[in-house]
């Protein structure tokens, strides 16, 4: 099992750094001998085949998302399948959940004291925020929508996966009705065109680009839509790093309030707070 690992890890030097590709060799070995990371390195015995992880490891040199090719990923303690209709959920969108609890915990929050509270995922893809909030909160009611019938098909299944009680609704923010909510989460498309040469092979060859891309003319359009409708008092937005004074003046036009930008771990403006006055 060792000299397995040694190989994957031989193999994705310059692909990867050291620590990303020992990471990615324990789970190609976990994945494909149904033992854990402990049970490796206590030398546990084999308990599947696994011939073809050089036939996974072929797919990874490619550029495939791992997460792609075993079909699903865990993120804040979730096992959520993903698909190439779907985003493979980062890091930072989970930083925006973690801000929801810290946002809504204040005292002199409006919503802090407002029983049962209703939220709306708007592009909810995978259903990981729609799911990791009402696992957080039990009893607030959740809502997840999207455009696409592929993303929710796969959403259904994460929440049903997670024992997470979401309801998920097909929708288009820029013309379907939209019910009125306590609070609106987004992570909509947010990455320029002109960005495109600054992204991983990773993403731009497998993830959804509908799920990802606006045009550079206009980069704050779902933003736009979302905070004009005023469907609900408080919003919740993850953003791109390179609109953070945008966004803010964006906010204030439309008439919020209380507009509060956060950077993310790496120190990038992230997440947008706002509230109607």
């Amino acid at each position: 099992m060792k000299e397995i690992i040694q190989h994957i890890v031989s193999d994705l030097n310059g692909l990867y750094s050291p620590q990303e590709a020992e990471e990615i060799a324990y789970w190609i070995v976990e994945e494909t001998t149904g033992l854990t990371r402990t049970q490796i390195l206590m030398g546990g015995k084999v308990t599947k085949n696994i011939s073809n992880y050089k036939v996974i490891l072929q797919r990874i040199q490619k550029k495939e998302p791992i997460q792609y090719i075993f079909g699903h990923t865990m993120w804040m303690g979730l096992d959520l399948r993903v698909t190439p209709a779907t985003l493979i959920p980062r890091p930072e969108t989970a930083e925006m959940v973690e801000h929801i609890d810290t946002l809504i915990g204040t005292t002199n929050h409006p919503l802090s004291h407002s029983q049962p509270i209703r939220v709306l995922d708007i592009g909810t893809g995978s259903g990981c925020i729609a799911i990791a909030v009402k696992k957080r909160h039990p009893d607030w009611e959740i809502w997840g929508m999207d455009v696409s019938k592929e993303a929710l098909v796969v959403a259904k299944e994460n929440a049903e996966k997670n024992k997470a009680d979401v309801h998920f609704i097909e929708g288009d923010v820029f013309s379907d009705e939209i019910r009125n909510f306590d609070m609106i989460i987004s992570n909509p498309p947010y990455i320029l065109e002109q960005e495109k040469g600054e992204m991983e092979e990773t993403v731009l060859n497998y993830e959804p680009g509908t799920a990802l891309f606006v045009p550079d003319d206009d980069p704050l359009r779902f933003y736009r839509r979302i905070a004009k409708i005023k469907k609900a008092p408080i919003v919740v937005f993850e953003i791109n790093q390179k609109m953070g004074d945008a966004m803010c003046e964006l906010m204030k036009k439309e008439g919020y309030v209380d507009i509060q930008l956060k950077r993310d771990s790496y120190g990038n403006d992230r997440i947008l707070t706002a509230r109607l006055d």
